[in-house]
């Protein structure tokens, strides 16, 4: 029997890895309500939030990590740009990780179920961060100097007034979830797809960094932070490996014997001469 060593041009879903539908739209659904409504339990914490603003900027500095406002400084230079900016951070994060789980489920049932368990263990421990060390945005920090950029300059998810915003918790900006899913969705479509342009897809957290830090939003220690997290998350949950084919299922990667191979993968035999037959007697 003979194999020819050939690669589709496209991977195939495996189906036999996609879970029910239903049960994964009432799984995904109820973390991101019980993320939602873990996140508002811990507003609140004001001082606490402004005391912890005020050492993170510091060890920034002692870091001689780059000012925030380098960033948002270039944004400034252009309403059109910052304008972009609010609306990448608000508009882009949620819907861009749904659309990537989404065709992930469709079309990569195994990597889908990877990508969902990373993203759970990720949101997880970032929300018991937020619990533990609430933290003031950049933007409400006064010795920043920072603009609130989406107050100013339109559109904003948040309220005018942090500590009795009902929508959302402002102080929960450590780490920073828009950058974390980010590189999630870039890291998980690397690994799905085979195309030469699928390292495009880094530009999504890169730009994302600089929209939360341009924005005023985050540190770059919220970044730092989110990053080391997923690091974590992506050892202890390795991509799981294929199922394996029930027997008697054909390969495709198998060639009947006697049917004739391609011209660009056959291999070319040596001729067996009756010398040959008779020395092998």
């Amino acid at each position: 029997m003979t194999y020819a060593r050939t690669e589709p041009t496209d991977q195939e879903p495996d189906i036999r890895a996609r879970p029910p539908l239903v049960r994964e739209f009432l799984l995904v659904a109820g973390l991101f309500l019980a993320y939602k409504f873990g996140r508002r339990a811990a507003n609140g914490h004001v001082e606490e939030a402004f005391r912890n603003a005020g050492n993170v900027w510091d060890l920034e500095r002692a870091l001689h990590l780059p000012g925030e406002d380098a960033v948002q400084g270039v944004l400034l230079h252009s309403q059109t740009l910052i304008h972009a900016a609010n609306t990448y951070y608000a508009t882009v994060h949620f819907p861009a990780t749904v659309l990537f789980l989404v065709w992930l489920y469709w079309r990569r049932p195994r990597h889908y179920l990877w990508s969902r368990r990373v993203l759970a263990v990720l949101t997880g421990a970032a929300l018991v961060l937020h619990l533990l060390f609430p933290l003031a945005p950049p933007r409400m920090l006064p010795a920043a100097g920072l603009i609130d950029t989406g107050q100013v300059y339109g559109p904003t998810v948040y309220g005018a007034t942090p500590a009795t915003d009902t929508m959302a918790n402002q102080f929960a900006a450590m780490p920073s979830l828009h950058v974390g899913w980010a590189v999630m969705v870039a890291v998980g479509l690397i690994v799905a797809t085979r195309s030469r342009w699928r390292w495009l897809w880094l530009l999504h957290p890169a730009i994302t960094l600089l929209v939360v830090v341009g924005t005023a939003n985050h540190y770059w220690l919220d970044a730092i932070v989110v990053v080391a997290l997923l690091a974590v998350a992506l050892a202890a949950l390795r991509l799981p490996l294929p199922a394996r084919a029930p027997a008697g299922t054909p390969s495709p990667f198998r060639v009947p014997a006697g049917a004739a191979l391609p011209v660009h993968t056959a291999t070319a035999l040596p001729a067996r001469t009756p010398a040959d037959s008779g020395a092998a007697r």
